[in-house]
């Protein structure tokens, strides 16, 4: 145990360990605290967009996952209607997407930043935090397996503890519960079917027939060692705390693999986990001086597909790079960060949650389904959709499904009462 690093960074998924592998490499001494020990689970439907292809690219470690398994893009089902939707080509993002389950995708990118030369406490719980000031923290107490609580000095904290982030909490992160959230729940299965694409099942329907906001999805793993295939297998509901989920998503997990057994020759599902998913940015108390929070702990999440690899290893480097950017600045992070997650985010966070809204309001999806999917125009459109729900849109792309979703994003963000991270 240290007595003092530059930089503890509190977690040991992909946002704590992206940021860990680019401090250490800036030349930092650099910390990783997490309160399990690795390998660990981590609840999550395992898919890796393009777009967080590039940023394992980014380091180096995109072959370690595109050599296991490869999707070529997504399979749209429901309302009387299938769609085929690739991976754009010709983008900033590569064409192809892959899967790896989180406990050895997190194992991958920690072992990579020990590499890169961050120390690596797993089994070691960050319990309370020292703060001169309210904006400021200059010490953090970490409880060891042994169970003794030792103190460690920090000059900068990021904390990157997942979606309920204690950490979060004792520095005064408020989660917003009347924007819309996410309610999950994921396993795994064998399969007898090898298969090239993500599935996503939008039309979610529980045991008495009724259909849930929401979607369930098979992601392919590749092969099991045995001569087999697995799958993550899941479904995730929207709720807001005015209109919730009203559904066991573990039950509705197994409703949703007997609706899909004959199909995929799925054996049981294996491993069910839930969560809840704090999305699009509805918390606020982000960031102090020397502190921020980023990837699941700032609720970098998309609204509209609860998609979050990418989100966090996108602001893991954006808050080192921040951090190293303006070191003497006296204000710090306390508005830079959340003014920095706005102008990348705030515009499509802002109406992928103003639409995912729109899925909880009851008669919504029944009436709306049956024009998306099993309407004549379902291509195009569901192509654009999942080009939009794989966050493949940047500021560089000039075509008309770009510039409409930026310029609805504008107009989303700029009626908000509440924009995200405030």
């Amino acid at each position: 145990m240290p007595a003092g690093v530059d930089l503890l960074i509190v977690g040991g998924g992909p946002a704590g360990s992206t940021a860990a592998a680019y401090a250490a490499a800036a030349g930092l001494e650099v910390a990783v605290a997490d309160a399990r020990a690795f390998p660990r689970d981590k609840t999550c439907g395992d898919g890796l967009t393009p777009r967080a292809l590039a940023e394992l690219d980014r380091l180096g470690l995109a072959g370690a996952v595109t050599g296991r398994v490869v999707n070529r893009g997504l399979r749209l089902h429901g309302f009387g209607g299938s769609v085929t939707a690739p991976w754009p080509a010709g983008g900033a993002f590569p064409a192809t997407g892959s899967a790896m389950p989180r406990a050895e995708f997190d194992r991958l990118l920690l072992d990579h930043a020990a590499a890169a030369g961050a120390r690596i406490l797993d089994g070691h719980e960050v319990v309370d935090l020292v703060r001169p000031s309210l904006r400021r923290v200059s010490h953090a107490l970490l409880r060891g397996p042994d169970g003794e609580v030792r103190r460690v000095a920090v000059d900068r904290l990021l904390v990157a503890d997942g979606v309920r982030s204690p950490v979060g909490r004792l520095l005064g992160r408020v989660w917003h519960r009347d924007h819309v959230f996410g309610v999950a729940a994921r396993s795994y299965c064998a399969t007898g079917r090898a298969e090239e694409w993500i599935h996503s099942h939008l039309e979610l329907t529980d045991a008495e027939g009724r259909t849930l906001p929401g979607y369930g999805w098979i992601f392919p793993l590749g092969a099991d060692g045995g001569g087999g295939q697995r799958v993550n297998l899941g479904c995730g509901a929207l709720a807001t705390a005015g209109r919730p989920a009203r559904a066991n998503v573990k039950k509705l997990l197994r409703h949703y693999a007997g609706r899909v057994r004959a199909e995929w020759g799925l054996g049981e599902p294996e491993r069910v986990t839930s969560a809840l998913l704090p999305m699009g940015g509805a918390v606020s108390g982000v960031a102090g001086v020397n502190w921020a929070l980023i990837g699941d702990a700032a609720a970098l999440v998309n609204p509209l597909n609860g998609e979050g690899i990418d989100y966090a290893m996108e602001s893991a480097r954006l808050a080192v790079h921040r951090m190293l950017a303006a070191p003497g600045d006296p204000d710090g992070l306390t508005h830079a960060w959340p003014a920095l997650l706005r102008e990348h985010y705030g515009e499509s966070f802002s109406l992928a949650r103003r639409l995912a809204g729109l899925l909880t309001r009851p008669g919504f999806l029944p009436a709306a389904g049956p024009l998306t999917l099993g309407a004549p125009w379902a291509g195009p459109l569901m192509g654009a959709a999942a080009r939009l729900m794989g966050n493949l849109v940047t500021e560089a792309d000039r075509d008309l499904v770009a510039r409409t979703w930026r310029a609805a994003g504008r107009l989303s963000a700029a009626a908000e009462s509440r924009p995200p991270w405030a």
